[in-house]
């Protein structure tokens, strides 16, 4: 069974409404909202880390960047580090590399979704591939993934003025 196929299915049986979109090949979260036409502070990123050598998931708005310093703070994590590709692509043996959908409760993994996603109407996702996003209801997904919600993203435009 594919990611899409196996992510409908767990929408299905869960009652949630959602659409599916076909689009060219992306391999960014910007590139991806912007085929689909949604503004990318409703797409959701997925940036895999460590937090204290455990595996994680950490969902952002596709135009900022996870502040590794603040989540750590935030829950009170001793270290938080990007994980390499190479270091987690087993875990998503039904997904493309770099396009798994942020449900880490289907994968066994914590989730820890930015606010700012939290508080959007809808929100668009990678569906396990680079040529499919699957759009619902927020707070649906906060229901089925039961994420840590925190603030902990930083504009891109603001960090773009410090490089």
């Amino acid at each position: 069974m594919t990611c899409l196929e196996r992510l409908s299915a767990y929408l299905r049986d869960n009652r949630v409404s959602y659409t599916i979109h076909h689009h060219p090949t992306a391999y960014t979260a910007s590139d991806v909202a912007a085929y689909e036409h949604v503004p990318p502070h409703t797409f959701a990123k997925v940036v895999m880390v460590f937090i204290d050598g455990r595996l994680a998931m950490l969902v952002v708005p596709a135009d900022t960047r996870a502040d590794l310093a603040r989540l750590a703070e935030i829950i009170g994590a001793r270290e938080i580090c990007l994980a390499d590709e190479r270091e987690f692509a087993s875990v998503f043996p039904d997904c493309e590399p770099g396009a798994m959908p942020p449900f880490g409760n289907l994968y066994n993994l914590p989730v820890y979704l930015d606010r700012d996603l939290a508080e959007c109407a809808m929100i668009t996702l990678q569906a396990g591939t680079h040529q499919d996003a699957i759009t619902m209801r927020s707070e649906d997904f906060i229901r089925l993934v039961h994420p840590f919600i925190a603030s902990f993203e930083r504009d891109t435009q603001i960090l773009a003025g410090h490089f």
